[in-house]
């Protein structure tokens, strides 16, 4: 398509503002983290890594992070097991119902989050409450998993639309079983696929909030919603920012390395 040289430069300004719009904010969040004015006066008056040693000593924070990392572990770990399945199943199979199945599996992702926050806290009360389980961690994990699933189901039936059946054809014909096929030919094929959604599906369970406002129950806090807590505290400020900007790069690192591996993958 060719363009003129004005639509060009109008494009160009528009992708730049849209940036803007998305990364001067963040970028704000992180130079206030090392702001030396407790009220965060713009420009900064100096400079200080005191906030970032006051953060990691606080035992709220990090009894938060220990909880955020434990529940994306856990969500990641259920996703990468149901959402390969699932991908194997839709992928592999012809049956009644596959894009049924398929349209299911994707739409957790689709939903707004309070949806699926109050649909989440009415099952696990109706469900799960009269057999003792109350809302805690293993809720917080099981809800962060719905949508979860969709970034490994995505990441593992692209790869399989690109494989085709012919390596693993040509394994049994050797005289491999299902299983050794699995181990030594699918499975290394599958592996980098595997690792991109569960990177991305870690990030994108580190920094829920809103279904893990409806799950989590009275003793769970994660780091953002210990953040969200924190947040009109003024004594609280400096800190907040320290972690609103650590939670930042803890987000983006796994989903620029989960880029670079699909990238570095896709001729596969």
């Amino acid at each position: 398509m060719n363009l003129s040289r004005g639509t060009r430069i109008a494009l160009r300004v528009a992708m730049i503002v849209g940036l803007a719009i998305i990364y001067v904010p963040l970028l704000v969040v992180l130079i206030n983290s090392f702001n030396a004015d407790e009220t965060f006066g713009w420009p900064p008056s100096g400079f200080t890594g005191e906030w970032w040693s006051r953060a990691w000593q606080n035992g709220g924070v990090r009894s938060a992070l220990w909880t955020s990392v434990k529940a994306g572990l856990g969500a990641t770990a259920i996703a990468c097991v149901l959402g390969t399945m699932a991908a194997f199943a839709v992928q592999r199979y012809r049956f009644f119902g596959r894009e049924t199945v398929s349209l299911l599996v994707i739409l957790p992702i689709a939903l707004p989050g309070i949806v699926t926050g109050i649909a989440l806290n009415n099952a696990f009360r109706t469900v799960l409450s009269p057999l003792g389980i109350q809302l805690g961690l293993f809720t917080v994990v099981i809800g962060h998993a719905t949508f979860c699933i969709v970034t490994i189901y995505n990441n593992v039936l692209a790869r399989l639309r690109r494989m085709g059946t012919n390596v693993e054809e040509a394994s049994a014909d050797l005289g491999a079983d299902t299983f050794q096929t699995f181990r030594y030919v699918t499975f290394p094929l599958l592996r980098s696929a595997l690792l991109a959604g569960g990177l991305l599906s870690f990030a994108l369970s580190f920094d829920e909030i809103i279904v893990t406002t409806f799950t989590a129950g009275a003793g769970v806090q994660t780091l953002p919603i210990w953040i969200f807590n924190n947040l009109f505290r003024p004594n609280q400020a400096p800190i907040v920012n320290v972690v609103a900007a650590a939670l930042i790069v803890l987000s983006v690192v796994p989903v620029y390395i989960a880029q670079r591996i699909s990238g570095d993958t896709r001729a596969i």
